[in-house]
């Protein structure tokens, strides 16, 4: 079963990307004929760079990837293996790996400006102001859980802390080799490589040890610092390179489950259709699965990246098939092998009656290791759990800073209108440090409240709801610049993931949040006063998000059918 479930993933995606994916970049977008990328003509060294392709998905898959894929499907197999998948496919294919691509594409001809921007532009400022504030709710809940992940595992396990920060020195010296020598990228990549195995190595023997609350505080000055810097010191270059460890990752999982032939004995195809997945309570597959599963199938998060990040070191359009299309195709690999590690896996690598009781991320890290470490005679099971470990923290911690730094951008867009009314204010709001600190403070100190599976289904409701704003702003902009027959191509799943999410989000505010009001049998003060700051902060943001739903709905739907003459953007 593992064999035939990556093979047909395989071959699902790699039929869409030639077949389909080429197809609307030669007739929808027509990226052969597009003119210079705002990199080149807009190039600044500091956001504006041309970048080749390669190190480009490098980045941008690092950035998109993130726990994501990990985290989400590991959750979901409580519903059974196969409901899983099905979302993971459905949802990479029909409506990821298109937003995605759209989302890049749209921001490259707009130059290089957010998806805000372009929902401003097509359905007006209201619109775009809403949209604003959706990106910055996503941007604080991104940071919150997967600062919690990162924090939790770094306190378990401190070569994986050790290793991390190597690898952060270790993607300076790459940077400086790559722009400031005349090595090349494929002499810089390999210096690169032997760096990120020494990096392992000496991580391995040299663990830093620390609490959580430490590694919060950590983490914080971190992400700050990493996202302020220029893109090319250290967030490009340390994206590339942990790029590798996820193709590591994914040619270790892809080899181990078609050699394996192992059945899926572990998870049952399908369990129940209200599993307790979210906050221990009975969680309807349907609205709530776009709660549970979000990068590996569908990620509104990822336009932030496409348009904040990618879109401005794009050396030219028609790479963006294969950075956007093809990462998120990736991604739902990736998934793809989360989901077989644990169904195939799970019962040898943490007992009989155990792998729905044990946590999503340690249920993955401990599958993957021992499919694996089983399967191939050159790793052990023990190095491929330690290898899961340190795959799921390097990638949450590359989301963590992009995010931070799409937080200061979207920041100083929400603060314009206080450029002429206070300088002064402005100027706070729109430096990059302090932006970057605001971001970070209110993400972690919402972090150090809660914890992740309350944290994730918020982080996923407002990503999966941004997704489907995304995507029916990318059917305005098909309709009105691009192709109005290929419209329907994208309004109909973003539709029926709107439909999906809002009913989802509604659920989770009238279900999830009123838990954290009841105090549980040995719960001490500051737990309980902790569970209520995350349900106030976490129920009112969400509100928020609804109320800004309703707003944007009502500006698609007064915009759609009004004309526009047809003009490049």
């Amino acid at each position: 079963m593992s064999a035939l479930i990556a093979i047909v993933a395989l071959v699902v995606y790699l039929v869409f990307y030639f077949a389909y994916g080429k197809r609307l970049q030669a007739n929808l977008l027509k990226s052969h004929e597009a003119p210079e990328a705002p990199s080149k003509r807009l190039n600044d060294g500091v956001d504006y760079v041309p970048t080749s392709k390669y190190v480009l998905f490098g980045h941008h898959f690092a950035s998109i990837a993130g726990a994501g894929p990990i985290v989400g499907p590991a959750m979901a197999v409580a519903w059974g293996w196969l409901p899983s998948l099905l979302w993971i496919w459905f949802g990479n294919i029909f409506i990821g790996a298109i937003h995605d691509y759209l989302s890049l594409t749209a921001s490259v001809r707009y130059d290089g400006r957010s998806v805000q921007y372009v929902a401003q532009d097509l359905m007006g400022k209201g619109a775009g102001k809403s949209f604003g504030w959706f990106i910055l709710f996503l941007c604080i809940l991104v940071v919150a859980a997967f600062g919690d992940i990162v924090a939790g595992q770094f306190a378990a396990e401190g070569a994986v802390a050790s290793t991390f920060f190597l690898f952060c020195a270790s993607a300076v010296i790459l940077g400086l080799l790559m722009y400031r020598t005349s090595l090349g990228v494929g002499i810089s990549t390999l210096i690169g490589i032997i760096l990120l195995i020494v990096s392992f190595w000496l991580g391995m023997m040299a663990p830093l040890k620390g609490t959580k609350d430490t590694w919060f505080l950590v983490l914080l000055i971190y992400i700050v610092i990493a996202s302020a810097l220029p893109v090319n010191i250290l967030l490009q270059p340390r994206d590339y390179l942990n790029s590798f460890l996820l193709y590591f990752g994914l040619l270790m999982g892809g080899i181990a489950a078609l050699v394996a032939f192992q059945g899926f004995n572990s998870i049952p195809a399908y369990t129940s259709f209200s599993a307790k997945i979210i906050g221990g309570q009975p969680s309807p597959f349907w609205p709530t699965v776009p709660l549970v599963i979000a990068c590996g199938a569908l990620s509104g998060f990822h336009s932030l990246v496409a348009s904040g990040t990618s879109s401005k070191q794009l050396r030219e359009e028609k790479d963006a098939l294969f950075v956007g299309y093809g990462a998120m195709l990736t991604e739902g690999f990736l998934s793809t092998i989360v989901v077989v590690s644990i169904a195939g896996f799970g019962i040898a690598a943490l007992g009989e009656g155990k792998v729905l009781a044990t946590p999503a991320l340690l249920r993955f890290t401990k599958s993957y290791g021992t499919m694996v470490g089983s399967t191939l005679p050159f790793v052990t099971p023990a190095f491929m759990n330690l290898f899961a470990s340190l795959w799921v923290s390097s990638f949450a911690l590359t989301t963590l800073d992009t995010t931070n730094r799409l937080g200061r951008y979207i920041i100083g867009e929400l603060a314009l209108p206080m450029k002429e009314k206070s300088a002064a204010l402005y100027g706070l709001f729109s430096n990059k440090w302090s932006a970057s600190l605001i971001i970070a403070i209110l993400g972690i100190g919402l972090a150090w409240t809660g914890n992740y599976t309350v944290l994730w289904p918020a982080f996923s409701g407002a990503n999966q709801l941004i997704a489907s704003i995304v995507m029916l702003t990318a059917a305005m902009w098909v309709k009105k610049k691009l192709n109005e027959k290929y419209t329907n191509v994208v309004l109909i799943p973003a539709f029926l993931l709107w439909v999906t999410v809002t009913a989802g989000l509604i659920w989770y505010e009238f279900v999830i949040i009123p838990t954290h009001f009841v105090r549980a049998p040995n719960m001490t003060d500051v737990a309980f006063v902790k569970n209520q700051i995350t349900g106030a902060v976490v129920g009112a943001i969400t509100i928020f998000m609804l109320v800004l739903n309703v707003i944007m709905i009502v500006s698609f739907l007064k915009n759609f059918g009004a004309k526009t003459a047809k003009a490049d953007a």
